[in-house]
């Protein structure tokens, strides 16, 4: 008979290394937070449920004034669909989201008494929120120290070699394995934010890094004053002084 071989799980950073990481991005941002605009868990819920395949800032310009009027499930309920189509109609897949919203509002109403329910298993039973969502919720809402694996979080923990994997499920299990407990609570924003503004999908900003000395990922992108389309640029001789 022939052993079949055991998959190994993807090597990650180990704790210390990944202490050293977070320690490194914590300096730039010590307290990290949502770059998405909310004023009690029920807003973020529905900001988040939102932002699926669209940007923070396209939200946020959306949810300004859907907020002043609807900062509760019975507001938003009140507002009725038409009007959350009216202050969604600029975000992508505005139809259905709107329907969710709706939907999600009364559920909050007739299952969890108009509170924004505490754990990720009543989170993802909301329509329109998923593993992610429910992560973000709890962690940003009621200072839960989960980690929601979006695709900045997966292109950073894979290119770093923090914690890679093949599917957002297997970061996040690699990220809760190799990330402190100490640093469990900011890693998320910690993560995500590196991966907007630094660690981008084409190019990563690799000459303004904080974390280039612990980063694995090969080829580095060089510092663009330096580099031009024929190679290196070398630096000028000084011209000799005159006798």
């Amino acid at each position: 008979m022939t052993k079949t071989k055991r998959k190994r799980a993807p090597r990650t950073f180990g704790k210390e290394k990944a202490a050293l990481l977070y320690a490194e991005l914590a300096k730039d941002r010590p307290n990290p937070k949502t770059e998405l605009d909310f004023v009690n868990p029920y807003t973020l819920v529905v900001a988040v449920a939102l932002s699926a395949q669209a940007t923070d800032v396209g939200v946020n310009k959306a949810t300004k004034e859907l907020f002043k009027v609807a900062d509760t499930p019975e507001k938003m309920l009140t507002l009725g669909l038409e009007g959350v189509e009216q202050h969604v109609k600029t975000i992508g897949l505005w139809r259905n989201k709107a329907k969710n919203v709706i939907a999600l509002s009364q559920m909050i109403i007739d299952e969890f008494g108009g509170e924004v329910p505490q754990t990720r298993d009543e989170l993802v039973r909301l329509p329109g929120v998923g593993r992610k969502t429910a992560n973000v919720v709890l962690n940003e809402a009621f200072g839960q120290p989960t980690i929601a694996v979006d695709t900045h979080i997966f292109r950073v923990s894979n290119r770093t070699g923090l914690a890679p994997g093949k599917d957002p499920d297997q970061v996040e299990d690699s990220l809760e394995r190799t990330t402190p407990d100490e640093y469990k609570l900011g890693a998320h924003h910690w993560l995500i934010l590196h991966g907007r503004y630094t660690c981008v999908a084409r190019k990563p900003k690799c000459w303004t890094c904080s974390i280039h000395h612990l980063c694995k990922f090969k080829d580095k992108t060089p510092d663009p004053a330096t580099v031009s389309s024929l190679g290196p640029k070398t630096p000028r001789r000084k011209a000799k002084a005159k006798k």
